[in-house]
């Protein structure tokens, strides 16, 4: 059964981040909310954990992981990031935004996206996902926590966050609870891997996206 931690949501306790963050290091999977939807997370760099994320959710190894950053220049230091990507994604982050662009060697195979060489990265606008971030000090994997079932549907998608917890207390090590619902919109995808930026999703943030492409177009 996983271990509940109650977090505030503007100022996390700093022994609970702690205890979180020295479980991450050893290989904890967590249930957590972030600025977008509550996601199923892990540390980047322990390959454990990124293949009990993968097999909870489903997803075979050509399929990339999104991971959370702390800041554009961290991005930096995993991705490769071309002028114009710059421009736009300094003025979207942080936020509900997913970047995707070309990978650098600190990406693990992993969770990059084999045949191209790619990942998906995001800045979210969330306290306790940052307070995470920096205590831990590299990114931290996040997928939304929409399982399916044998049908292929979704039936934790549109659960109060209490079900949601009942749902996934056995399969995860940590749960995060920042006394905030969840929420149930995804974020929006931007595709930076190519010459022309396209978006791939329309999610949250989606009109400010479409201002800047424009404003930088």
């Amino acid at each position: 059964m996983a271990t509940l931690y109650k977090l505030h949501p503007e100022n996390p306790q700093q022994r609970s981040i702690e205890a979180i963050v020295t479980a991450l290091k050893d290989g904890a999977v967590m249930l957590y909310p972030t600025d977008t939807v509550y996601a199923i997370g892990c540390d980047l760099n322990v390959k454990s954990a990124v293949e009990r994320v993968r097999k909870l959710k489903q997803l075979s190894n050509d399929k990339p992981l999104t991971f959370l950053c702390s800041s554009l220049s961290n991005i930096a230091q995993y991705a490769m990031v071309s002028d114009r990507a710059y421009r736009i994604m300094k003025h979207l982050i942080p936020g509900p935004y997913t970047f995707l662009l070309p990978a650098t060697k600190l990406v693990p195979k992993l969770v990059m996206s084999p045949k191209r060489k790619t990942t998906g990265i995001r800045v979210p606008d969330h306290q306790v996902c940052q307070e995470l971030l920096n205590a831990l000090g590299n990114p931290i994997i996040s997928t939304s926590a929409h399982l399916s079932d044998e049908g292929g549907e979704f039936p934790t998608i549109d659960l109060e966050k209490a079900r949601l917890f009942d749902v996934l207390e056995n399969s995860v090590d940590i749960i995060i609870d920042n006394g905030i619902e969840p929420g149930f919109e995804v974020s929006t995808i931007l595709d930076f891997t190519t010459e022309e930026p396209t978006v791939v999703r329309q999610g949250l943030g989606w009109e400010e996206v479409e201002n800047w492409l424009a404003f930088v177009g």
